[in-house]
């Protein structure tokens, strides 16, 4: 690694891990603000407070933080080819592609609570809020153990 590139490499993975943990935040609770706004009664104040609730973390802090997280990860990957070469990190990688389609289903659900179309139980989001959960855990291990 080059001087410059040793230099910033810490500063990229630092602000990898920092977005990381601010989308995860997201993806970890906006389906227990759905969860929640199932037994808000359609057109209420409580219905109305959740959807800005959720657009404002949706748009406001998931989106940027899943763009940052995927920037950074790539600039972390770019930085150091040998890790193109390894097994686990595409691995992860399909694993970061599912976190991203979550993402993108849950700004599909957001839109229809927004739209009071919501057609789905709290029970279907409690169950979607562990899918995200489950896919941490296994990125993490891969990142973290680099098993194969």
């Amino acid at each position: 690694m080059s001087g410059l590139l040793a230099f910033y490499y810490p500063l990229l993975k630092t602000a990898h891990i920092v977005s990381v943990i601010a989308w995860m935040a997201g993806l970890l609770y906006l389906p227990r603000l759905f969860v929640y706004h199932c037994d808000a009664p359609l057109g209420s104040d409580r219905s109305e407070v959740f959807k800005t609730m959720e657009r404002r973390l949706h748009r406001a802090i998931m989106t940027p933080a899943m763009l940052a997280s995927w920037a950074f990860g790539l600039a972390l990957a770019g930085a150091n080819p040998g890790l193109l070469d390894t097994v686990w990190l595409p691995a992860k990688l399909a694993l970061v592609v599912a976190l991203t389609g979550m993402h993108g289903a849950m700004g599909r659900w957001r839109r229809d609570f927004a739209a009071d179309r919501n057609r789905r139980s709290a029970r279907f989001y409690r169950v979607a809020n562990e899918v995200p959960t489950a896919l941490m855990i296994a990125v993490v291990a891969l990142a973290v153990i680099e098993p194969f």
